[in-house]
């Protein structure tokens, strides 16, 4: 999910995500009552992996300034990008590590599920969250020796 981008692409539309519509990240309930309280800043992730749902539902949504406003300074790039053909259909959390209200660290391996055209794929990564001023933010990617 750390893609950078490496040359301009041609702007898209963000896909239509309706407040009703499901959330992008699995969890029960609307887009609006889940991860969209994130996006717009009604609410803070409070938990690693609730900063790696959001942010895949960012993905999701191409909602660019979520996704750097959720980034480490020190990793974070100058843009997103975002493939006009690709888009993302499912999350899967496989594990977690530390990442709760009294860790300052905590790690997230996910698949999350696309299709690119008519091909579908998965991304696997190990990400690692830590907390910036007490908010979490998206690190880098771990290895997956």
């Amino acid at each position: 999910m750390s893609r950078r981008r490496s040359a301009p692409r041609a702007s898209t539309p963000a896909p239509r995500l309706l407040p009703s519509s499901p959330c992008p990240c699995g969890l029960p309930g609307s887009y609006a009552e889940c991860c969209g309280r994130l996006h717009r800043g009604q609410v803070a992730a409070t938990t690693a992996e609730a900063l790696m749902r959001s942010r895949y539902s960012a993905f999701a949504a191409r909602d660019e300034a979520y996704l750097l406003r959720t980034w480490h300074p020190d990793t974070r790039p100058d843009s997103v990008d975002f493939d006009p053909g690709l888009r993302w259909v499912r999350l899967e959390v496989l594990s977690t590590g530390e990442g709760g209200a009294f860790h300052a660290e905590g790690t997230v391996a996910f698949r999350a599920h696309f299709t690119e055209g008519r091909e579908e794929g998965v991304l696997t990564e190990h990400s690692r969250f830590v907390r910036v001023d007490g908010a979490w933010v998206y690190l880098d990617a771990l290895s997956l020796d």
